[in-house]
């Protein structure tokens, strides 16, 4: 089983505790970082962390950088650090927006805080299918 490096963007403080449990408890990833908006997650990046993700998870509708920011920023400045958005919106266009911009996948959040085991499970094989296993 292989451990992801992973930075969480996601504003709601709530969603971003329930999100990091399950992440944690997990064992998949390892959380080098939880920040509530890019503009947050950049300041860190630049700051030069001792590591750096092999992941970002980031929402999409945020103050400051937003998810879209996010994408637009790294695939520049880190090109090596794969961007996933995720949203409480499936809608199909929304999913294509965030590709089309750059972002490695999308994955929808779930409706309940108490679902994310399973979100996390769908993150992994995405994670290892676009940086392998």
């Amino acid at each position: 089983m292989r451990t992801f490096r992973l930075a969480i963007v996601e504003n709601d403080e709530d969603e971003r505790f329930f999100m990091s449990e399950a992440f944690r408890a997990s064992g998949e990833f390892e959380i080098l970082g939880e920040f509530g908006n890019g503009d947050q997650l950049t300041e860190w990046l630049h700051g030069s962390p001792r590591e750096l993700p092999e992941l970002v998870l980031s929402d999409l509708n945020m103050p400051g950088k937003n998810g879209y920011d996010i994408i637009d920023e790294l695939k520049v400045t880190y090109p090596d650090i794969a961007v996933f958005a995720t949203s409480t919106s499936s809608v199909a266009t929304t999913r294509d927006k965030c590709i089309r911009a750059g972002a490695k996948d999308f994955i929808a959040k779930p409706d309940i805080f108490i679902a994310y085991d399973a979100f996390v499970a769908e993150f992994y094989q995405l994670a290892c299918r676009y940086l392998g296993a």
